[in-house]
């Protein structure tokens, strides 16, 4: 199985990134907006869907405050992986500087490369909006 992480550092609270970061229902939308065109909460489910029209629909495992970690699992969509499992993290650096780390299992390990892409450009996105967020209080 193969895993990747990404990690950036992001000039707003760790509260105020989780905010937006910890929301199942609409978190993906408004952590990276144009990237993410919907989301959409069926039950413990959401279905995300993607600029590029791909959706994937995802099975909320655990929502944990405290820690400010958010862990989710791909159970179908336009590109389904046989495993794929995700975990969200935000870690305070000081009072108005935080750190997300993001990391997917997933199989088929092919799908390690093309999946490393993507969270790339979207911890980019996100990266931008929660600075964005940052600035505002």
């Amino acid at each position: 199985m193969a895993s990747i992480t990404r990690e950036i550092q992001i000039e707003s609270s760790a509260e105020r990134a989780w905010e937006v970061l910890g929301d199942f229902g609409t978190g993906p939308s408004r952590m990276a907006p144009g990237f993410v065109v919907d989301t959409r909460v069926e039950t413990d489910c959401r279905v995300v869907t993607f600029a590029d029209g791909t959706f994937v629909r995802e099975r909320r495992v655990s929502v944990d405050h405290d820690s400010r970690r958010i862990v989710y699992t791909v159970i179908g969509g336009s590109v389904e992986p046989s495993h794929d499992n995700a975990a969200m993290q935000v870690i305070a650096d000081g009072a108005r500087r935080c750190r997300l780390v993001w990391t997917r299992d997933v199989l088929p390990d092919e799908l390690a490369g093309p999946m490393a892409a993507v969270m790339t450009q979207a911890m980019t996105m996100i990266k931008r909006t929660l600075d964005d967020l940052g600035r505002q209080r």
